[in-house]
């Protein structure tokens, strides 16, 4: 899967001397400049939360969402110190070549990385550069919203070395629970630029995008959230969750997504959430993520939600293989699989499965099954094209790196600094060989604007070839279409 690559990032930076009067204060404006790199095309919450604690705490940030707007170099040099915003791995890669261009443009300011995938990259992030420049001179991961506060107090009094000390004690500290203010998006741009609600009969609405909790209560070993938070989740306030949903309502949005890791984590705060937001507004719909094992168990709940406006729910399955999914630790089976997806339909509410079905220990034949398993559920129009060529991402700090299931795949050497993933091999080369032109068509597919059954039955088409097998009989694609984002990338 090949990330965007934002206008902001393929041109050189060159450094030159900066003038005094170019750099404000921290507590002035622009003196603290917030960049987010890619946030699954929505308005980044990775900059409106921080802003709304630095805003708080007596700064004036400024933000730049790099997915929509190009690296203002102008911003850059003014800047004391320039924070990334890196929640996901696309927006990690990003982040690093725009902060090369910060480094170049302003190496005077502090560079800080934060979010879930800033302490997997640490050692990355703090490698110095031929000039003994790391990229980041600090890294703050989880609950980082008051370090960085903290950070920024620290700048303000002391010397470098003092910076240095807070910097490594801020990014070591453990995890604790916020007083979390209502984001701040007055400075970002509006939500019709982001992706919009495609409900599946041909309209549009404006999405908006939110979080009840952070962290997960679960530790499946492909997903990095477990190597920051260790198993722990924490709730954002009914009442703030509330205030942020209010204020995109009045900014337009006609549906927001609960972002959540898993919605029901905590199944009382989210049905208090979802309450309270049908409440004040009933006309909104919304979306959430949750695990199979939590729409199996608390598959009574989900009419309700329904009822309150729940118009989709995207899930985790990955794989219908009993062994990824045991290697995985997903505690779901295809039959549980089957149950949630009735469960959902049952309570009113489209289903949307996201899938990562190159692993070293899926086989060929199971990958097939895939394509009819899609035919039987007609979840055609409920899965991206891209979701069917998603090859396990193996970061710093994955559970799977001491698994003995993932050791044997693994190619020995440091990290694969470009795609910041350790490398494995599929012991059948058959697979690896479809991944690459999976990937491949779908990109060119994607570029010349081909329908999805057309990319489905070529993804298949390719599936079959490589297992010697003839043409299947053509997709069952659905007439109606179901309702999700515009944006379809998913990592």
């Amino acid at each position: 899967m090949q990330p965007p690559s934002p206008a902001a990032t393929d041109t050189e930076a060159t450094a030159r001397p900066l003038g005094s009067d170019e750099r404000a204060g921290l507590r002035e404006p622009g003196g603290v400049l917030l960049i987010s790199s890619y946030e699954l095309g929505h308005q980044p919450l990775g900059l409106a939360l921080p802003m709304a604690f630095l805003e708080r705490a007596g700064f004036a940030p400024r933000a730049i969402d790099l997915s929509i707007e190009p690296l203002d170099e102008a911003a850059v040099r003014r800047a004391r110190l320039v924070g990334f915003s890196v929640p996901m791995h696309t927006a990690t890669r990003i982040a690093m070549r725009a902060a090369d261009k910060a480094r170049a443009w302003n190496p005077e300011a502090h560079r800080c990385f934060y979010g879930l995938y800033a302490p997997l990259n640490r050692e990355v992030l703090r490698a110095p550069d031929a000039d003994g420049r790391p990229l980041a001179d600090s890294v703050l991961g989880g609950e980082h919203e008051e370090a960085l506060c903290d950070l920024l107090r620290a700048l303000e009094a002391g010397d470098g070395g003092d910076v240095d000390d807070a910097a490594r004690r801020l990014g070591e500290a453990p995890l604790v629970r916020l007083r979390f203010p209502a984001p701040s998006r007055a400075g970002l741009a509006p939500l019709d630029r982001y992706a919009r609600l495609l409900r599946g009969d041909g309209s549009e609405a404006v999405a908006g995008y939110t979080e009840a909790t952070r962290g997960c209560l679960h530790k499946c070993n492909h997903c990095p959230i477990p190597a920051v938070y260790g198993g722990r989740f924490f709730a954002v306030p009914v009442e703030v969750v509330l205030e942020d949903v209010r204020r995109q309502a009045a900014a337009g949005a006609a549906h927001v997504t609960l972002g959540d890791p898993d919605f029901f984590n905590g199944p009382r705060h989210a049905l208090a959430v979802a309450r309270a937001i049908h409440a004040e507004l009933p006309s909104l719909t919304w979306d959430a993520t949750i695990k199979i094992e939590h729409l199996v168990r608390h598959r009574a709940l989900l009419p309700g939600l329904g009822r309150l406006g729940c118009l989709f729910v995207t899930t985790a399955v990955e794989s219908l293989s009993e062994r990824v999914l045991e290697v995985l630790d997903k505690r779901h089976t295809r039959a549980d699989v089957v149950t949630a997806l009735g469960a959902l339909r049952g309570a009113g509410i489209a289903p949307r499965p996201t899938w990562v079905p190159f692993t070293p220990w899926g086989t060929l034949d199971e990958h097939l099954a895939l394509f009819d398993f899609l035919d039987e559920e007609q979840l055609w129009t409920a899965v991206d094209p891209v979701q069917l060529t998603i090859r396990l991402l193996v970061p710093p700090g994955s559970l799977l790196l001491a698994h003995p299931a993932m050791v044997p795949h693994l190619v020995p050497g440091p990290l694969d600094g470009a795609s910041l993933s350790h490398r494995w091999v599929h012991p059948d080369p058959r697979m690896d060989e479809l991944q690459r032109r999976s990937a491949a068509l779908v990109a060119h597919a994607a570029e010349r604007g081909h329908a999805p059954e057309l990319t489905f039955a070529s993804l298949r088409g390719l599936a079959l070839a490589a297992a010697g097998r003839a043409p299947a009989p053509s997709i069952r694609f659905p007439s109606e279409g179901a309702p999700r984002l515009s944006e379809s990338w998913f990592c």
